[in-house]
């Protein structure tokens, strides 16, 4: 009886970009008072669910006012009384209260916020952190970070295409040494940069924004500061990609505009043939969106071609969504789905998209987004969900780097009983 939910309510905060998010509170019987805020994308899928935005002139029509009284009237009144305890039970009541696909009618971001901040105030009143109680007695991988040290595409005003160049600590004993890895050669980077009187200022996810003679050439910069940094690339360190290919795709289908960096039109084949000669050249662990996510074709001939050596992961193609990972088990488009909890926008749906993946014998990457805030909710979800590897942005900025302490903490907190490997 001590879980029941006594109030909900939620305020209009801002993220990390400066924009419009929303924050949900859950009060408990037994006095548990708990929070969540909720990240917006920049590079988004067709398909996601929608995250509802004011039609008003106040933050150029992205405040969201009318999520958060979606939240304090009908969300509210529909979910008092119940136990915080019974998260499908809540997460499928807000989904028939809203009756819509894609959540148009109540919000994707007042959904998930209450989700979120549902489940949290579960864990307080339960006396468990959050991954234990999400996860299971049992949960003890910590995952493998893929930073975010160079960005392009929607993320940077540069002349880099691929939106995302990770480093991938795969050879590190544990989280610590291995955030160790990354934040070393993240600070080398800088240096390398510096020198060529390239820019370091940051994009949106923390990464350097330089612009860049080539996509090419972003790759080569990162594997001069792996081994400036002294480790050894593909065997301490490896290299993961985000294409975000939806971004140089115009009509999100087997054409491809490499127009930032000047590489001009492509086929889906020339792009498949790009990247073949990027993995014989560079230790690339993992990539994803490669294709578009119209060119579902495109991304099963991608797939077949080195699903065997990397992890093909499907982002905008899949949007933490099971009818569209269905999909893509079924037609063997991937081997991998990009997880993130505003995709589909809420916890039980998120943690059905997981399973779908385990079952199917996919691997499943934890992400953040864009626009993200302080909360660490991502961090303890990533362990519960036992995936492996997480992204959650670079070596700076404050919503970043608060995901990485939370885990610096969970690996603390499990006494060297924590698991960390790529797989």
């Amino acid at each position: 009886m001590n879980s029941k939910i006594t109030s909900i309510s939620a305020l209009e905060i801002l993220d990390s970009r400066g924009n419009p998010t929303l924050r949900a509170y859950v009060t408990l019987k037994d006095g548990t008072k708990t929070s969540a805020s909720v990240p917006s994308g920049a590079s988004t899928g067709m398909n996601e669910a929608l995250e509802l935005r004011d039609d008003e002139k106040r933050y150029s029509g992205k405040g969201v006012q009318k999520a958060v009284e979606n939240v304090n009237k009908k969300i509210a009144a529909a979910l008092t009384g119940m136990h915080a305890v019974d998260q499908k039970d809540i997460d499928y009541t807000m989904i028939a209260l809203d009756g819509t696909e894609n959540k148009s009618q109540l919000g994707a971001n007042a959904i998930l916020g209450v989700s979120m901040a549902v489940a949290k105030a579960a864990a307080v009143s339960s006396n468990l952190p959050l991954y234990r109680y999400l996860g299971g007695s049992n949960t003890l991988r910590v995952p493998v970070p893929c930073m975010n040290i160079l960005n392009g595409g929607e993320h940077a005003d540069n002349s880099v295409d691929f939106q995302e160049f990770m480093l991938v600590p795969h050879g590190a004993p544990n989280f610590k040494e291995g955030l160790r890895y990354v934040a070393e050669t993240f600070h080398v980077l800088k240096k390398i940069l510096k020198d060529k009187g390239l820019a370091t200022s940051v994009g949106d996810e923390g990464g350097f924004a330089p612009n860049c003679a080539s996509n090419e050439i972003a790759i080569e910069f990162i594997i001069a500061a792996i081994e400036q940094a002294g480790y050894q690339p593909g065997i301490d360190l490896s290299v993961a990609i985000d294409s975000a290919a939806n971004s140089f795709s115009p009509n999100l289908d087997n054409k491809y505009e490499l127009t930032k960096s000047g590489a001009g039109k492509m086929t889906t084949d020339e792009l498949i043939d790009l990247s073949g000669e990027w993995l014989k050249k560079y230790p690339i662990i993992s990539w994803e969106d490669p294709l578009s996510e119209g060119d579902w074709d495109g991304f099963a001939k991608f797939t077949k071609k080195f699903g065997d050596k990397i992890e093909v992961v499907g982002d905008d193609i899949f949007v933490t969504n099971r009818k569209y990972i269905s999909r893509g088990i079924s037609e063997k488009t991937a081997n991998s789905a990009l997880i993130k909890l505003n995709q589909i926008g809420s916890v039980t749906e998120t943690i059905e998209a997981v399973r779908m993946c385990r079952e199917a014998g996919w691997r499943y990457f934890l992400s953040h987004r864009s626009g993200e805030t302080e909360d660490t909710f991502l961090a303890d979800f990533a362990v519960a969900m036992d995936g492996g590897h997480l992204k959650s942005g670079s070596a700076c900025r404050g919503e970043r780097v608060a995901k990485y302490n939370r885990l610096l903490e969970i690996e603390h907190e499990l006494k060297g009983r924590s698991e960390y490997r790529w797989k």
